[in-house]
């Protein structure tokens, strides 16, 4: 696919995405949205991605929605078309136009299979926080701003954040920044656990590509993609006794496997290891051990 809205490259096994509406503070539409949803659909299918950065060009990360709709931004009907409705008028809810798109996204990474780091280079509001959500870790330049802006334009949190903020920085916290709807700077986003460091703004992708580097160089990349499901999944679970039946499917299948082997072997002769496993071919059989939800 020829991307407009993103620039995807590849280098040292570390794909960067970059949200690529520069002139337009990098803000959200719907061919970035399905952009996006694609650059990470061909990042699990390709074995030489070990680990995904994304971040903005220019001065920012991304300004939330694109508003040059003006007052029908938000408005599904005026932009789309009517959705599906009932014979007494009321709206049919499960019709796949009502759509939050900014969701789509964020529910996309959260399915990856790669580690995913949000490499955050400036203003990042409304969707262009809420898509970091779904990440794993959030680096923040100290130009970067922050804002759950959704009370301000009269609208609801979106891009499930209201499932992904409580878990990353406690209720607390995330009511505080979605009733106010304030922009905030990078400072307190650390204070707040929303990112894991603020760094100088030239130090922000050489910070991001050594994480990811460390990520990919001496793991077992269906070890990593098991992981990253395995921590996700699992702050939904209602009992432990849910982790104990993945983590002992997971140590019985992998505990039979070549890279297991090649783990012990290798650290008994204090050499590499050098892991053949490929995360498009070799999940072992109980993957995925979820239901996968339907909209509806």
């Amino acid at each position: 696919m020829a991307y407009e809205t993103i620039k995807y490259e590849v280098a040292e096994q570390i794909l960067t995405i970059t949200l690529n509406r520069p002139d337009k503070l990098n803000a959200f539409n719907a061919q970035m949205q399905g952009e996006l949803i694609d650059a990470f659909d061909a990042a699990d299918k390709d074995d030489d991605v070990r680990a995904i950065i994304v971040t903005g060009a220019g001065r920012g990360f991304c300004a939330g929605a694109d508003l040059s709709s003006g007052a029908d931004t938000f408005d599904r009907d005026a932009r789309r078309g009517p959705v599906k409705r009932f014979a007494d008028g009321k709206v049919d809810y499960s019709d796949s136009q009502v759509r939050d798109g900014g969701g789509q996204v964020t529910l996309r990474i959260f399915k990856c299979l790669k580690p995913v780091i949000a490499a955050v280079n400036g203003p990042a509001v409304g969707i262009g926080v809420t898509m970091q959500l779904a990440m794993d870790i959030r680096i923040a330049s100290d130009a970067a701003r922050f804002g759950f802006v959704f009370s301000q334009r009269g609208i609801v949190p979106e891009a499930a954040s209201s499932w992904f903020l409580p878990r990353i920085v406690g209720i607390s916290q995330a009511l505080e920044w979605c009733y106010s709807g304030r922009v905030f700077p990078a400072q307190e986003a650390l204070a707040g656990r929303l990112v894991s460091k603020v760094v100088a703004p030239d130090d922000l992708l050489p910070t991001a590509r050594a994480l990811a580097k460390e990520f990919a160089a001496k793991t077992a990349p269906v070890s990593v993609a098991l992981i990253r499901q395995m921590m996700w999944r699992m702050m939904g679970a209602d009992d432990p006794m849910e982790a104990h039946k993945v983590d002992s499917r997971g140590i019985y299948a992998r505990g039979r496997s070549d890279d297991v082997k090649e783990g012990v072997v290798s650290f008994l002769e204090k050499r590499p290891a050098q892991f053949k496993n490929k995360v498009s071919s070799d999940m072992p059989d109980y993957f995925p051990w979820w239901t996968e939800r339907e909209y509806k």
